[in-house]
């Protein structure tokens, strides 16, 4: 990395293009709109297409541009078609993922795969195939959208949690394969957010009050929290950072 740039430079994004997943809503869309207010162009991905079109009306607003793209990521065949005309990428944000709570004793294989197969398989073979442009260029930044869950345990949320949990093993594993190719791997792991994956949680207003109490900064996380730590870690001001996963989340992992 070039020395003595300034704190703006370090920051920038202009002249890079990012992919994020999962990106018609919530955390996905800010992040979305928080990197192409840092100057990136993006490419953005959803299962429905046209689910992507207040997020691309949201980049447009920022001065950014954006490419909708439709991606399924438990169709692990149709990932390489999907992304093969997106040109040069050199920021991935994996932020793709469901979650369904269930008693773990009548968690079903279906459930399981569906849950599992988005959030870790399908998140790695998307990985694959981003990855492979950027280690030809000797360039790239990888982030991953891991979870509280990746470091503790949820009941409940066994299938979202064992898939979280591996997707910090995979940032590990892929950051000290790929750091000597220029390729940085890292994850951020967001506390409590509300968002509408989520709601069905807050909607019980005894445990919402319960977890706030367990947070030291006594709130709930918004989707622009997560923007400055994506941006981060897509700069150069990260440049000998990889292999880590930074929590967003007010507190409560230190506090515990």
């Amino acid at each position: 990395m070039p020395t003595g740039l300034s704190a703006t430079r370090l920051f920038s994004l202009a002249g890079r293009r990012a992919l994020v997943t999962g990106a018609s809503r919530g955390l996905g869309q800010a992040m979305a709109v928080g990197l192409a207010k840092a100057g990136a162009d993006l490419v953005i991905t959803a299962r429905e297409r046209r689910s992507l079109d207040r997020t691309v009306q949201l980049i447009r607003e920022a001065g950014g541009s954006a490419t909708p793209l439709a991606l399924d990521q438990r169709d692990i065949a149709a990932i390489g078609p999907a992304l093969a005309g997106t040109g040069v990428i050199d920021i991935l944000v994996n932020n793709a993922g469901v979650e369904e709570v269930s008693p773990s004793v009548q968690v079903t294989e279906a459930l399981w795969d569906k849950i599992v197969d988005t959030n870790l398989k399908g998140t790695f073979f998307t990985t694959q195939a981003v990855a492979q442009g950027m280690l030809e260029r000797g360039r790239g930044a990888v982030i991953n959208l891991c979870s509280l869950t990746s470091y503790v345990g949820v009941p409940t949320a066994t299938p979202y949690g064992s898939s979280k949990s591996g997707l910090l093993g995979m940032t590990r594993a892929l950051s000290a394969e790929w750091a000597g190719q220029g390729v940085r791997v890292n994850a951020i792991a967001p506390g409590y957010f509300r968002t509408e994956m989520t709601e069905v949680f807050y909607e019980n207003e005894a445990w919402a009050d319960t977890m706030l109490e367990k947070i030291p900064q006594r709130r709930f996380g918004e989707g622009n929290d997560l923007v400055g730590a994506v941006i981060f870690l897509a700069s150069d001001a990260s440049a000998y950072i990889t292999g880590q996963c930074i929590g967003i989340d007010g507190g409560y992992l230190a506090s515990i």
